[in-house]
């Protein structure tokens, strides 16, 4: 396996259900991070196909003029998921208790994560699911910042740099055979870590890893 089981722990083990309870109808990241996203999202998606927007919220980040066939949203909050305007349905599903996602197979063309996936403790499972229900060539892009609620994070992520994170990320999709070699897409501003520990400009750095289905 890619962890260990001290890898995998949480300072909170708490229910992660109870702990997303009450919505928070934020974002998480900064605007610069968002602009980025949505650029990528504009650069690597195609219209008219299904997305399965995973781990998310009541926004998706998606470019408004680019329409889909479908849009299936998950996540552990059902105000925030309601409030998704993108979304043409969602589930909720605790993903590091059941690692079986009610998708078919071959059934998405892309598969997106944003700011969440330091949260998995079963990556391995999870993204054997990612590849099963990807048709072949789909697309799955996994972005996130240096943010994080950091009691619920993984100690594989919390000990980590941010370089290690997005070799973390690279490795999760390694772990399936059958994934495309990962690329990782990262925008750091060169500001002093002192200063973007104040808030004094430079913006989130934003960090992307993204591969196709094979076949």
């Amino acid at each position: 396996m890619l962890l260990n089981p001290t890898q995998r722990q949480k300072l909170d083990g708490g229910n992660d259900r109870a702990f997303y309870d009450v919505p928070r109808f934020v974002t998480h990241v900064d605007a610069g991070f968002i602009d980025r996203l949505t650029n990528l999202y504009r650069e690597r998606l195609t219209s008219n196909t299904r997305i399965f927007d995973m781990m998310s919220s009541w926004v998706s980040h998606l470019p408004d003029e680019m329409q889909f066939e479908y849009v299936q949203g998950h996540g552990l909050n059902e105000a925030e998921l309601a409030k998704n305007p993108r979304f043409d349905s969602y589930f909720i599903q605790n993903l590091n208790q059941d690692l079986k996602l009610p998708l078919e197979d071959a059934s998405f063309d892309a598969v997106l994560n944003t700011v969440s996936v330091q949260y998995l403790q079963y990556p391995e499972a999870i993204f054997a699911e990612i590849y099963r229900i990807l048709k072949p060539n789909g697309i799955a892009i996994f972005s996130f910042s240096n943010r994080m609620f950091y009691n619920k994070a993984i100690a594989a992520w919390r000990d980590g740099s941010e370089s290690d994170r997005v070799e973390l990320v690279k490795g999760y999709f390694k772990s399936v055979p059958g994934f495309t070699e990962p690329e990782a897409i990262v925008h750091v501003s060169q500001v002093p870590d002192i200063f973007r520990l104040i808030g004094a400009g430079g913006g989130d750095p934003f960090y992307a890893v993204t591969a196709r289905k094979g076949g």
